[in-house]
């Protein structure tokens, strides 16, 4: 067959298997459209899923009547026009090719009008074919319908799904750029009934409402506000704590300049965030906005514009990973109290200020010592009952003591003078430590919560230690790839301040010479390649920092008080206020949660009072 040029219809309809995937990918497209054109309301009317109808109308700046025909055009756009503009791309299209891609495989009809028209002006393409522009009625904005999606490529209307799920990527399409568009009014109806209205929001509290409308109306009150710049660049939104974790990824929103985006250097870096605190095969909440300079970020990179490459990726990690890593430090126990446990209607959701019990607390009790404990050899005994100011090294100014405190009794105690975690009252079953606060009854499980205080204080003693590292009796050669090796010389001053010292011995080999103290006995071979591959991928890695944890938190599950033994109340105070003082210690080492709050609200509707 003789080489010869393709006819434009064939061409839009090759590129619109690239950018037309399904139904909601004709709806991404025209709202974001709308979005780039200023709307601030936008109406979408579905009909079966998306494949009889998908009509989009806003209130935007219109578009000329002379340039309708150059709207549907291939390539032609208002967005960019030299290669300066495509390195700084900021609205959310500018390929040009996606209304001329819609057009292709479907019946499509525009009308537009400008502010001060006098009349609205419609287009129509009938499978690729333009028709003349005439006058119409419309108000300023512009429609865009689009009907009987593929019929003209029957192939591809195949693999379309049922109505109810084609239906279901739209609504959450919507919903996804709704998080990223708090200002604009979105409308949805479906076969004539309107199924979602989100109103625009005006200020921070409508902004989280229109959150909770997305992820679900708990959201808010297991939510940490994340407010941060630096190096030129800003990150906003909000992450879920470790407990309101999920099964599977499917509520993780990442917004850069506004764009959503998936990319795995966000990902690794959301990842390790929350490596010390989240349950095993878990998925973190979170709705992010990182805002850069868009020469920063090339957003070409992908038909759909749904990936991005950074230009600075190992400086986009690690400000994400710092960021995410220091709020989730601030987690402790009874923090931010009462809006983490407070209902949507109560307002924010919980900040990671810290709160300090305001009066004297009791003093830490000096513990029986076990004959069978040990030092490790870190600066941190392995003496959890040997009294928390010897084992955890307390930097608490000394306190009455725990034996002389007694409970307030009735009204004479106001909220401030009670700790965030409260005071013990009881134990229960010798797993559980009850206590009072300001807000009701707390609930503590006595094992997860030592061993994440003990767990904390271990990595604190190993970042003092001297004893960091230890010499091969004979150095390994290992094979690596040559990118591997590359990472190797250029990252060794890093990887010597955690113990492991390499030097490059060929293009694709690399010998070891010491290794981390802490990982004496472990395959140093494989620890090798997998920390140059995160830094040849990822451009940082934190392998090695996993590996002395998973190390640390074993120690800390075996060094920590068991369930079964019974505490007096001077060791359950002392317990309570090291909670308040350790970072991450609303959960253990394995992201199980370590204490839970009932309100007196709470406990009331358990025994039907006031009613």
């Amino acid at each position: 067959m003789p080489i010869r040029p393709l006819p434009p219809e064939l061409i839009n309809q090759i590129a619109a298997g690239e950018v037309i995937e399904r139904p909601a990918s004709v709806v991404k497209e025209l709202v974001e459209n709308s979005i780039d054109a200023g709307a601030r309301r936008i109406e979408v009317d579905i009909e079966l899923g998306g494949v009889r109808l998908i009509r989009v109308r806003d209130d935007g700046g219109g578009i000329p009547r002379d340039e309708l025909a150059l709207a549907v055009a291939s390539h032609a756009t208002s967005k960019i026009g030299s290669f300066d503009d495509l390195e700084r791309v900021s609205s959310m299209g500018f390929r040009g090719e996606a209304l001329a891609s819609v057009s292709s495989v479907a019946r499509f009809s525009l009308t537009s009008r400008q502010a001060g028209d006098d009349s609205a002006w419609r287009i129509e393409v009938d499978g690729g074919r333009m028709q003349d522009v005439h006058p119409a009625q419309h108000p300023q904005g512009t429609t865009i319908e689009v009907r009987d999606l593929f019929y003209n490529v029957p192939a591809r209307r195949k693999f379309l799904r049922a109505e109810r799920t084609e239906f279901a990527h739209i609504d959450d399409l919507l919903k996804s750029l709704a998080l990223a568009r708090e200002g604009v009014d979105i409308r949805l109806s479906h076969n004539g009934k309107p199924v979602r209205l989100l109103k625009p929001a005006r200020d921070e509290h409508a902004a989280l409402a229109r959150v909770a409308e997305v992820l679900g109306p708990e959201f808010p009150g297991q939510a940490l506000r994340i407010e941060h710049e630096a190096a030129g660049m800003r990150l906003s939104g909000w992450v879920g704590l470790p407990t309101a974790s999920r099964s599977q990824a499917d509520q993780q929103y990442f917004y850069v300049n506004g764009r959503l985006v998936r990319d795995r250097i966000v990902a690794h870096a959301v990842r390790q965030a929350y490596a010390d605190v989240l349950f095993h095969g878990r998925h973190p909440v979170f709705v992010l906005f990182l805002e850069l300079d868009p020469a920063g970020v090339d957003v070409n990179v992908h038909p759909a514009k749904s990936e991005v490459r950074f230009r600075e990726q190992r400086l986009i990690h690690d400000f994400l990973f710092r960021t995410l890593h220091e709020a989730l430090a601030q987690t402790r126990a009874g923090a931010a109290m009462p809006d983490a446990v407070a209902p949507m209607a109560a307002g924010t959701g919980a900040t990671f200020a810290e709160h300090r019990p305001a009066t004297a607390q009791p003093s830490m009790p000096s513990w029986p010592q076990s004959s069978s404990q040990s030092r490790l050899g870190l600066g941190v005994r392995d003496e959890p009952l040997a009294g928390y100011a010897t084992l955890l090294g307390s930097s608490v100014a000394p306190r009455p003591s725990a034996s002389s405190w007694v409970p307030p009794v009735g009204n004479e105690a106001v909220e401030g003078d009670v700790p965030p975690l409260g005071y013990a009252i009881a134990q229960l079953k010798n797993i559980y430590v009850l206590a009072e606060n300001a807000h009701g009854l707390v609930l503590v499980d006595m094992h997860a919560a030592h061993e994440r205080i003990t767990y904390e204080k271990l990595k604190n003693g190993r970042i003092t230690a001297n004893l960091r590292s230890q010499m091969l009796l004979v150095p390994l050669s290992i094979a690596v790839s040559a990118k591997e090796a590359a990472a190797a010389e250029e990252h060794a001053d890093a990887l010597g301040e955690w113990g492991l010292e390499l030097s490059r011995s060929g293009p694709g080999a690399v010998v070891i010479r010491r290794i981390p103290a802490l990982l004496e006995g472990a395959d140093v071979a494989q620890l090798t390649r997998d920390v140059l591959g995160e830094l040849a991928q990822q451009g940082s890695s934190r392998r090695l920092e996993e590996l002395e944890n998973e190390l640390l938190s074993t120690m800390a599950c075996h060094g920590s008080v068991r369930a079964g033994r019974r505490l007096g109340i001077p060791e359950m105070n002392a317990l309570l206020r090291e909670m308040e003082a350790t970072e991450r210690s609303g959960q253990c080492n394995h992201g199980r949660p370590t204490w839970v709050q009932l309100s007196l609200g709470e406990l009331d509707k358990l025994f039907l009072r006031g009613r």
